[in-house]
């Protein structure tokens, strides 16, 4: 009698470990794209002793988006960029980043999130004056390993932090490797955009970033940080009292008086 050879069934592809892992992937994907990056519901906040209160009713920031928050000088501007990267907690209302309540974390857990997902640009810059032009950019690095990560992708940390500095216009060497104290205020302005842009950070939050540039050279800085924000698929929040910057923004909210 001929011995029968035992065959294993068939696998449907699509049961596959690899296949499941894809789908999960794609998923994934879908879900993040669908979460807000940033999220902000009927917020509202007031310093102590204070009758101006500053708030924004609803605001959804996808990946990618970039938004012009406008108003004038006074209108509260500082204080709400710190209220959406969760410096400040607001008094009433919710501020979410990637669906995460910031007022549901803990002050270590606020920093760790606000380290990894959100690049700051000061309007007085706060770059570390006795650092190098190079170190302040990898400032990010040593506290987010996920900005770390993503920084190393196409090299090392110094490669990236070059390539971005060059785009705006700081690839001369000398400068690269120059003390924070002895650049001038444009270069400045440059060296914090770059700092909040390495490691791909999942939103830019920027406070009167062209304040000190005249009409061509905030043109062309905003130019190339709405690239590298596109190539890296970063949210933008610019706050900006000035009027010429909406050609350069998709999306626009008009602050009146503390609130929008």
């Amino acid at each position: 009698m001929p011995e029968q050879v035992q065959t294993a069934p068939e696998q449907d592809p699509e049961g596959s470990p690899a296949a499941h892992a894809a789908k999960v992937e794609v998923a994934s994907l879908y879900e993040s794209q669908l979460t807000p990056i940033l999220a902000v519901q009927n917020m509202s906040f007031a310093w102590p002793a204070s009758a101006f209160q500053i708030g924004i009713t609803d605001l959804n920031v996808k990946s990618g988006e970039h938004w012009l928050l406008q108003g004038p000088s006074g209108s509260g501007k500082s204080t709400l960029l710190q209220l959406l990267g969760g410096v400040l907690l607001p008094q009433r209302g919710d501020v979410r980043i990637l669906g995460q309540s910031w007022a549901s974390l803990n002050a270590a857990q606020r920093d760790l999130s606000r380290a990894d997902h959100v690049g700051f640009i000061f309007q007085q810059f706060n770059l570390v004056p006795y650092l190098s032009v190079l170190d302040n950019v990898l400032l990010p690095c040593q506290f987010s390993i996920r900005r770390r990560k993503e920084a190393e992708k196409g090299g090392t940390l110094v490669d990236e932090a070059r390539r971005l500095l060059t785009a705006l216009g700081l690839g001369a060497r000398d400068v690269q490797l120059r003390r924070a104290a002895r650049l001038s205020v444009g270069q400045q302005q440059r060296v914090a955009a770059a700092r909040a842009l390495i490691g791909r950070p999942s939103l830019v939050l920027a406070d009167e970033p062209t304040s000190a540039l005249d009409a061509d050279n905030r043109d062309s800085f905003l130019e190339v940080l709405s690239s590298e924000a596109r190539s890296a698929n970063t949210a933008i929040v610019l706050v900006s009292h000035d009027t010429n910057l909406r050609p350069h923004f998709e999306r626009h909210l008009t602050l009146e008086g503390g609130l929008c």
